[in-house]
């Protein structure tokens, strides 16, 4: 009498409980993507069109922070100039920044 009887509640928990439970990790992908690989994926699109564009006279900074006039540019290398009559080849993923002409003045 003073005890009610005990129903077993459904595993899926009423109409639509699938896609409602994985909503917040939908959620959580679509803000990740937004927010992180979106961005990130632009800039690795602009980095290839600077590295491609590269041509002889262009002022670069590259990724171990040396500044120089672009000489010679091939496939898979480009050569710079330090300084006069010096010159350093490596590789194009290695220019991080293109300067504005007239950046550097002792060259």
């Amino acid at each position: 009498m003073f005890i009610s009887n005990a129903y077993a509640q459904s595993a899926i928990g009423g109409p639509g409980g699938g896609l409602m439970s994985f909503l917040p990790i939908i959620l959580m992908f679509v803000v990740l993507y937004f927010l992180m690989i979106r961005p990130q994926m632009k800039r690795q699109k602009e980095q290839k069109a600077m590295i491609d564009a590269l041509a002889k006279g262009d002022e670069v900074i590259t990724a171990g922070g040396i500044l120089g006039k672009v000489t010679k540019v091939t496939e898979a290398y480009v050569t710079v100039e330090v300084a006069d009559g010096t010159e350093v080849v490596m590789q194009k993923a290695s220019v991080t920044m293109l300067l504005p002409k007239g950046t550097i003045k002792s060259i």
